[in-house]
C-alpha cells in the first residue's frame, strides 16, 4: 500500500487505472480525481504546464475500455489519443483504444452503441451506488465521426491535397480486385478482344432488396444529415429524392410471369411510420461485393423507379462491353429498361448501344418462373457465364439483418452512414479472403470440368442456340404430354363430330358417355381424399371437425347417387350388381360410408358380363391420361420433397423450426402417397382393359409402380452410385403419343439431359477459364494499389514535420500491406498443381527456336493475347491449327496384324526393345498385343488362330495345344518361352 501522494506520482503515465483504498477494513474503489491528480495535456508525465487550461467545470469525462471515468485535466494544444466530442471546450473524450475495439465488436458481434456503453458503465460500477455520468449521446457522436474518418483515411483522403472536400462519389468504396476496371487491371486492348476472349472481362451484377432493414420517420435530414454523402455505397440523398419526386407519378406495370409480389404489390405496401421500407442492392455477383453508389433506400415497395436508379448509379463506376444482370424479376424488369433509362437525369445514362447484355434469374428464385423463363434466364444453360448461383445479396443479408432492430430507430444520416460502413468492412473481409476463396472455387471447378461425348446433332443444337436464341430451344421437350383435361377435350369433339353426323348416341340430355366416365373417375379420386382424411384425424374430434367431415360425406353421397341413376341408362348391368351387394349387407354397412361405394365403372366389371364397348374406350383413354397425370404429380412431389429436405438441413435450426418443416414434409409426403395410390388404381384400370380392348404395348411406358421405383431421380438402390446406378423408370416415363415407340420416348428425355450437360461441362471449363484471369485480376489490382500508396506518400505536404512523417509512414504501410497480400496470394494459388499465365507463356517462349518464325510471331503478342493461358492458347490455334491426323481404321489394324509375322531366323535372337534387350518373341508379343487392342478385338478370340498358324514351326512345337480364349491369354503363353530353349531348338533345326 502507498501514500495519496505516491500513488499520484506513481500513476502520472497511468492517469486512467482504477484505485481501490483501504478504509480501515475492507478496500473501496476510487479515482485519482479525489486524490488530486491532475492530467496536463502536452507535456512530459510530471512536468506542469506554465499556462494550464482546466477544462469546462472541471467536469471530463473519459471512455475507456477499462470503464468511464472522470479526471482534473488541463489543456495545452498538444496531442494525445483521446478523441474528444468537440473541437472547442470539449467535455468528454473517449480513447482510441476504445473507438477501435467497439469498431471491431459492431462488425464481428453487432454490438450496439447503447449494448456497448452500458457495459463500460457497467464495469466501472455495477453497484449503482457510484452515478456515472451520462455521456451516452456524446459516446453516439464520437462514433459516428469515427466511422467516417476511418473510411475516409483508409481510402487514402488525407494523403490528397483537396482533402475530404474533394472526395469523389463512390471513392470511399473498397473495390472489388477481381471485377473489370479499366487502367487498373485490364490488360492493354482488351475492348477489341474476339468475343470468345472478351466475355472474361465481363461485368456480374446482381439486384436485391432487404425489408428487414426499415427505417422509422424519427428523424429527417436536416436534423439529422448524413457524413458520407453519396461518397460510398448509398446513393446520394438529395439527387435520389428528387428524382422520385419528379417521377412520383409513374405507375408500375404488371407482371405477366407469375404473380410477383415484387412486381404486383408494389404500389399496396404499406409505409405507415416509416421513412423507408428497406434497402435495394446492386452487387457483383461473382464475389458477394457492394458496389460503389449501388445502395439506395426504398420508400414504398421494390418498385422498378429505384431499383433503375440503383443499377445505373453503380453502372456508370464502371467501363464494361459485356454486362451480365442477374435479378429475381428480371424476366419482367428488363423489357423497358433503356425506355426507362431515357427519362432518367442525365448523368446517370449509360451507353449500351455497343454493350453485349444478358439477363439472368437467380438459381434459388428460378423456381417460381413459368417454364418458358426458367430455361431463357437460367444461369446453368447460358453460355460464357461459369458456374455461379449469383445469389450473393441472400449470403450478403444474413449478415447484416442482425443489426436491423438498432438501425431502425437511427435518423436517416447515421442510419446510413453505419450501413456504409459495415458493407465496407464486408467488402474488405472479402479481399482479406480472396486468397482462399478463389483457391477452393479453383480446386471445386477442376474436379467438376469434365467431357461430354460428342452427339455431334445435339451438340450443334446447342451451340446453335448459344449464338442466336431465336432458333429452336434444345433444352425444351419436343413432346406433347398427356392430361386428361386434354383427353376430356378430344372426347367432347368427338361427339360434337357426331351430333353432326346424326349419330348421337348420348342416353342423357347432359350427360355423355365420356363425360360420365369422366365424372365416375372423379368420384373415385375424392373417394380416395376421403378416405385419407378420415384415417387421419385426432383421435377426439371437435365440432368443426365432425362438421366437415360429415358435410364432405353427405356431399359425396348426393353426387354418387346421382351419377349411379345417370349410370343405369348406359349400364343396366349395375342395377343387379347393386341389388345383389345391398341383399348381402349387414346392419353394420347401414352406416353411412360413401367413400366404400363402389361405383362399377367399365373396368372393375368381371369379363364375362356385357359392357358397351364405346364405354370401355372412353376409360381407357381417361384411364392412360390419368396414369400419366399421376407420374408427373409423383415425380413434382419427389422434387419438392428432395428441395425441403435439403432446406431443412443447411438452413433450418432449433425445435421449433424443424417441427415447423417436418409437418410440411409430411403434407407432401401425403400427397406422394396419393399420387402413387393414384397411379396404381388406374394401372389396374388399364391392365382390366386391354384385354377387352386388345390394347398391347402399353406396359413398356406404364410399368407397374413398385415401392423401390419411388424415388428421387438421384437416388439409387442396391448399393449402387451416380455412375453405375440407374435412375427410376418414373422418370423416362415421358407423356406422348401411343402411336410412338418406348426408344423415342427414352430419347427424348436423354437429349433433354444431354445438352444439360452439355451446358454444365462448358460452364466448369468456363469456370476454370474466369477463375485464373479473376486470379490474374487480382494480383495486378493489389500491385497497382501499392504504386497508388507509393505515389500519394508525397502528395499532400503539412506544415508540420511530424504530421507530414505520419502521413508518409501510413501510405507506405498500405504499400506494404498490398505487397504482401499480392504475395500470399500468389504462394498460395502457386501450391496448387496450376501453374499462373504468365509462368506458363514464359516457359513456352523458351523453348522457341531463335529467330524462327514461330518466335517472331510470339513477340509480336499484344499483352491482350498473353492475358491468360486460355486465351494464349486460343490465339497460338487460330494461327497455328492443329493438323489432323489420319488415323488408321480396325481394318487395317487387322491387315497390319495379320503382316506382323515372326520370321524363323530371328527365334532364339536378342533385341532392344524400349531401351532394353529382350528376346524377338517377347518384341513380336508385345507389338501384336498393341495391333489387337487397337483392332478392337483384345478381349475375344477373333483372328487368334490365323496369327498362330503363321508362326514358326519352332514356337508353334513349345505353345500347348489348348483354345486361347483372349489375346492377353495367348500373347502370355507367347512370352512365357523361355528364349533359351527356343535358341537351343534353332541350332538343332539348323
Amino acid at each position: 500500500m502507498f501514500c495519496h501522494a505516491c500513488i499520484v506520482q506513481q500513476h502520472a503515465c497511468l492517469p486512467l487505472h482504477r484505485i481501490e483504498e483501504w478504509t480501515g477494513s475492507f478496500f473501496r474503489c476510487t479515482i485519482l480525481k479525489s486524490l488530486g491528480m491532475r492530467v496536463q495535456l502536452g507535456h512530459n508525465p510530471g512536468h506542469q504546464c506554465h499556462n494550464p487550461c482546466p477544462s469546462s467545470e472541471n467536469n471530463f469525462v473519459v471512455i475507456n475500455i477499462s470503464g468511464i471515468q472522470e479526471i482534473a485535466l488541463d489543456f495545452c494544444g498538444c496531442e494525445i489519443c483521446w478523441y474528444p466530442t468537440t473541437t472547442t471546450d470539449p467535455q468528454t473524450a473517449a480513447t482510441f483504444n476504445v473507438l477501435e475495439h467497439y469498431h471491431l465488436l459492431s462488425f464481428e458481434s453487432k454490438v450496439s452503441a447503447y449494448e456497448f456503453y452500458h457495459s463500460l458503465a457497467r464495469h466501472s460500477d455495477n453497484t449503482g451506488l457510484s452515478p456515472i455520468k451520462d455521456r451516452y449521446s456524446a459516446f453516439m457522436c464520437m462514433v459516428c465521426e469515427w466511422q467516417h474518418l476511418w473510411q475516409l483515411r483508409c481510402s487514402g483522403r488525407g494523403h490528397d491535397p483537396t482533402g475530404a472536400n474533394g472526395t469523389n462519389s463512390g471513392e470511399l468504396a473498397v473495390l472489388c480486385p477481381a471485377c473489370p476496371h479499366p487502367g487498373k487491371n485490364l490488360p492493354d486492348g482488351w475492348e477489341s478482344a474476339p468475343p470468345s476472349i472478351r466475355w472474361l472481362y465481363a461485368l456480374f451484377i446482381t439486384i436485391d432488396v432487404n425489408f428487414h432493414l426499415k427505417c422509422k420517420a424519427v428523424s429527417s435530414d436536416e436534423v439529422d444529415p448524413g457524413l458520407n454523402t453519396g461518397w460510398a455505397y448509398f446513393v446520394e440523398e438529395t439527387k435520389y429524392k428528387e428524382y422520385l419526386s419528379v417521377q412520383a407519378g409513374e405507375k408500375q406495370e404488371h407482371s405477366i410471369c407469375v404473380s410477383h409480389n415484387a412486381v404486383n404489390m408494389a404500389n399496396t405496401k404499406s409505409a405507415c411510420g416509416l421513412a423507408a421500407m428497406g434497402v435495394g442492392t446492386v452487387d457483383c455477383a461473382h464475389h458477394e461485393f457492394k458496389l460503389l453508389t449501388g445502395v439506395g433506400d426504398l420508400q414504398k415497395g421494390e418498385k422498378y423507379l429505384n431499383m433503375d436508379y440503383f443499377v445505373f448509379s453503380a453502372l456508370i463506376g464502371f467501363t464494361a462491353t459485356m454486362l451480365n444482370i442477374s435479378y429475381d424479376i428480371a424476366c419482367q424488369w428488363s423489357k423497358k429498361l433503356w425506355t426507362r433509362m431515357d427519362s432518367m437525369l442525365a448523368h446517370l445514362h449509360v451507353l449500351h448501344d455497343a454493350m453485349q447484355i444478358h439477363y439472368f434469374i437467380p438459381k434459388f428464385h428460378i423456381g417460381a418462373h413459368i417454364a418458358a423463363c426458367q430455361t431463357m434466364f437460367l444461369w446453368n444453360l447460358a453460355r460464357f457465364v461459369g458456374r455461379t448461383d449469383r445469389e450473393a445479396p441472400e449470403c450478403r443479408w444474413a449478415n447484416i439483418n442482425r443489426v436491423a432492430s438498432s438501425m431502425k430507430e437511427m435518423g436517416p444520416g447515421s442510419r446510413c452512414d453505419t450501413l456504409d460502413d459495415h458493407f465496407g468492412d464486408w467488402n474488405w473481409k472479402k479481399v482479406t479472403m480472396f486468397g482462399r476463396t478463389l483457391k477452393c472455387k479453383m480446386e471445386d471447378a477442376l474436379e467438376g470440368t469434365i467431357q461430354p461425348v460428342l452427339l455431334d446433332e445435339w451438340r450443334l443444337e446447342v451451340e446453335a442456340w448459344e449464338e442466336d436464341n431465336t432458333k429452336p430451344n434444345p433444352f425444351d421437350s419436343r413432346v406433347a404430354s398427356i392430361t386428361q383435361a386434354a383427353v376430356r377435350a378430344q372426347l367432347v369433339e368427338l361427339e360434337a363430330q357426331e351430333l353432326e353426323a346424326g349419330n348421337d348416341c348420348s342416353l342423357h340430355a347432359d350427360v355423355s358417355p365420356s363425360i360420365l366416365i369422366s365424372s365416375g373417375i372423379e368420384l373415385e379420386d375424392q373417394q380416395q381424399r376421403l378416405k385419407y382424411d378420415i384415417a387421419n384425424v385426432s383421435l377426439h374430434l371437435t365440432d368443426k371437425q365432425r362438421e366437415a367431415i360429415t358435410n364432405r360425406t353427405n356431399t359425396l353421397q348426393r353426387q354418387i347417387d346421382l351419377w349411379i341413376s345417370i349410370q343405369e341408362l348406359y349400364m343396366p348391368i349395375v342395377s343387379a350388381l347393386c341389388l345383389l351387394v345391398n341383399s348381402n349387407a349387414s346392419a353394420m354397412d347401414a352406416v353411412l360410408k360413401p367413400q366404400h361405394c363402389h361405383l362399377y365403372l367399365p373396368s372393375s366389371i368381371d369379363t364375362h358380363l356385357h359392357c358397351d364397348q364405346q364405354l370401355l374406350q372412353h376409360e381407357w383413354e381417361l384411364q392412360h391420361a390419368q396414369a400419366h397425370n399421376a407420374l408427373n404429380e409423383l415425380c413434382s412431389h419427389l422434387c419438392l420433397r428432395s428441395h425441403m429436405y435439403k432446406f431443412k438441413d443447411k438452413n433450418l435450426h432449433g425445435q421449433a423450426a424443424s417441427t415447423r418443416a417436418q409437418n410440411l414434409i409430411a403434407h407432401v409426403e401425403a400427397k406422394k402417397d396419393a399420387g402413387v395410390e393414384k397411379y396404381r388404381c388406374a394401372h389396374r384400370a388399364l391392365e382390366s382393359l386391354s384385354g377387352r380392348l386388345d390394347k398391347v404395348g402399353w406396359e413398356v411406358s406404364l410399368r407397374s409402380l413398385r415401392s423401390k421405383d419411388v424415388r428421387p431421380m438421384g437416388d439409387f438402390v442396391g448399393g449402387h452410385t451416380q455412375g453405375t446406378g440407374m435412375i427410376s423408370w418414373i422418370w423416362l416415363a415421358t407423356s406422348v403419343d401411343t402411336g410412338r415407340f418406348e426408344n423415342d420416348h427414352v430419347q427424348d428425355c436423354i437429349h433433354i439431359e444431354w445438352c444439360k450437360a452439355h451446358a454444365h461441362a462448358a460452364q466448369w471449363s468456363e469456370e476454370v477459364q474466369l477463375l485464373l484471369e479473376e486470379m490474374r485480376c487480382m494480383l495486378v489490382f493489389l500491385q497497382w494499389q501499392a504504386d497508388w500508396w507509393c505515389e500519394h506518400a508525397n502528395l499532400h505536404v503539412l506544415e508540420k514535420p511530424s504530421n507530414q512523417e505520419g502521413l508518409q509512414a501510413y501510405a507506405h504501410c498500405q504499400a506494404a500491406l498490398h505487397c504482401a497480400m499480392h504475395g500470399s496470394f500468389q504462394a498460395l494459388w502457386s501450391a496448387q498443381v496450376i501453374m499462373t499465365s504468365s509462368n506458363k507463356i514464359d516457359a513456352f517462349g523458351d523453348y522457341l527456336g531463335t529467330s524462327s518464325q514461330v518466335e517472331r510471331w510470339f513477340k509480336a503478342l499484344t499483352s491482350t493475347d498473353k492475358a491468360t493461358w486460355s486465351i494464349f492458347v486460343a490465339v497460338f490455334g487460330g494461327r497455328w491449327p492443329p493438323i489432323m491426323i489420319a488415323e488408321k481404321t480396325k481394318a487395317e489394324y487387322k491387315r497390319e496384324l495379320l503382316d506382323h509375322a515372326l520370321q524363323e531366323e530371328d527365334v532364339g535372337k536378342k533385341m532392344t526393345l524400349y531401351n532394353r534387350e529382350c528376346w524377338t518373341h517377347v518384341a513380336w508379343a508385345a507389338k501384336a498385343q498393341q495391333l489387337a487392342t487397337d483392332a478392337g478385338i483384345d478381349q475375344s478370340a477373333s483372328m487368334i488362330w490365323q496369327v498362330h498358324s503363321k508362326l514358326p514351326d519352332i514356337v508353334k512345337d513349345l505353345l500347348k495345344d489348348e483354345e486361347y480364349n483372349t489375346w492377353a491369354y495367348f500373347m502370355k503363353a507367347v512370352t512365357e518361352l523361355k528364349g533359351s530353349r527356343l535358341a537351343e531348338k534353332q541350332e538343332q533345326h539348323l
